[in-house]
Order: structure tokens, then C-alpha cells, then sequence
């Protein structure tokens, strides 16, 4: 049978990551119910954070999709594989903490946003950015205020301090999971506007990711693609596809 985009990322992730992976050490996996949310349980061992923190997500679902990774490994763990459980482990060790600092990274990503650079030429595709980025400016101002500026080429461009601190007073009203969400959408994309769009549920994912890659599919169209492209460009399709669904589940918060 032949295989899949998804497992064929799924083994170059796999890959990628040292052979000297941990060995399963359990047979079941669970999710458990606490006074502070839902746990994952491997035989009769509470799962903690790599901080050594308690790995306790706020909904059944997320636990759930959290249990699934860890039952589908086989014989080793392979963390490059479990994306959902890495977001979720970024959210309680990393930004519960630190939300600032990773509010502050994502308003450097507005600062120098994707889709305030757009192409001097050819015609084609300057249309194509404009029918792809502008809808996304259009959204910032409108729901968020902020306007920013465009420029031709690749030379950066200060962006009115008021369209970066609006995206900033937009995220202090996110909870630790969806922030961590929205910063792996925006490293992910380029772009903390699409990240921050798609959020909002303004913008499907599978769209996000069309107007993300705008330029890199019209030189695809123009030149072909290479192979190791094509195998960098799947690794991150799965591990958006995973931050989807993973911001999905926190909607439900």
C-alpha cells in the first residue's frame, strides 16, 4: 500500500531525531480526571512536564488527543511525533510563566509581517498577494484597530507602534494554550497576523496555510520544487495540521 503524506512526514520526523530513543517502558495509556483539569496516565504513572510539573490540560479532548500520541508509539518514544503533547508541554512549562516574553516574540513577528511585504513584479503576482494579504490587513484593522503598512521588496519597514501594540493587547486576552498555539502558528506561517486570524476562527487553517505560502507556490509553479523542499515543506504541513487541531480544542475552553 502506498503511503501517505502524513506518514510520510511522520517518518522523516522520525528521522530526523536521534536513534537513541527512549524505549516504551508501559502497556496502557489513560486520561485521568483531577480538581485541576485531565492528566495522562501510563500504567499506574502520572505523566509530568519536562520541568517536572503537573501535566494536566483543561479538556477531556485535549487529553485525549494527547493519550493517542503516546499509545501510538511502538517500540521507543519518539517526541518528534508527538505534536499535540509538545504544545501542550510548551503551554504549563514555558508560556503559563513566561506570557510576556512570548507575547513580546509574536509582536516582533507583526513588526516585520509576512504579508506587509509584497512583490514588485510580475503582475500575476502581485495580484495573488493582494487577493491572498489584503483580506488579512483588512481583518487586523477592522477587528483589531491596527493598521499596518505595506511595503515592495524585502527591505524592512517599521510598523506604526499602535498596530503592534493592538496585536499585543489582543493576545494578553489569551489563555497559555491558545497563546502557545498562535506563536507555533506564527513561526510556523511567518505571519502573527494569519496566526492570529485563524484563531479568532476568521480564517480556516487549511486557507491559513494557502495565503501563508502564497510566494513559495507561485515559484513552485513557475520552477518545480526540489526534493528536500518538498520533505521540509510536508514536515511542516504535519506539525500545523497538529497545532490546528490542537487550537481547535482549546476553542472549547
Amino acid at each position: 500500500m502506498a503511503e501517505t503524506e502524513d506518514e510520510k512526514a511522520t517518518r522523516l520526523l522520525t528521522a530526523r531525531f536521534d536513534r537513541n530513543l527512549p524505549k516504551r517502558f508501559y502497556k496502557q495509556v489513560s486520561v485521568g480526571e483531577t480538581e485541576n483539569g485531565f492528566d495522562i496516565r501510563l500504567d499506574d504513572r502520572v505523566v509530568k512536564t519536562p520541568l517536572k510539573r503537573a501535566f494536566t490540560v483543561p479538556s477531556r479532548q485535549m487529553a485525549a488527543a494527547i493519550a493517542a500520541e503516546w499509545q501510538a508509539q511502538e517500540t521507543h518514544i519518539n517526541p518528534a511525533t508527538m505534536i499535540v503533547t509538545r504544545l501542550a508541554n510548551t503551554a504549563v512549562d514555558r508560556v503559563r510563566d513566561d506570557g510576556a516574553r512570548i507575547i513580546g516574540e509574536i509582536r516582533d513577528f507583526a513588526g516585520s509581517d509576512l504579508v506587509c511585504y509584497r512583490a514588485a513584479g510580475p503582475t500575476p503576482l502581485i495580484e495573488r498577494q493582494a487577493r491572498h494579504w489584503d483580506k488579512v490587513l483588512d481583518w487586523a484593522h477592522q477587528r483589531h484597530g491596527a493598521r499596518f503598512v505595506c511595503v515592495e521588496g524585502v527591505m524592512h519597514a517599521d510598523q506604526p507602534e499602535t498596530a503592534l501594540e493592538a496585536v499585543a493587547q489582543a493576545l494578553k486576552a489569551e489563555n497559555e494554550f491558545r497563546l502557545t498555539a498562535i506563536h507555533n502558528v506564527t513561526t510556523l506561517t511567518g505571519s502573527a497576523l494569519i496566526a492570529l486570524m485563524m484563531a479568532a476562527g476568521a480564517l480556516p487553517g487549511e486557507e491559513a496555510w494557502a495565503v501563508a505560502h502564497c510566494d513559495e507556490d507561485w515559484q513552485i509553479e513557475q520552477w518545480g520544487s526540489d526534493y528536500e523542499a518538498e520533505e521540509r515543506r510536508r514536515v511542516r504541513k504535519l506539525d500545523f495540521d497538529a497545532t490546528m487541531a490542537f487550537l481547535g480544542m482549546c476553542r472549547l475552553l
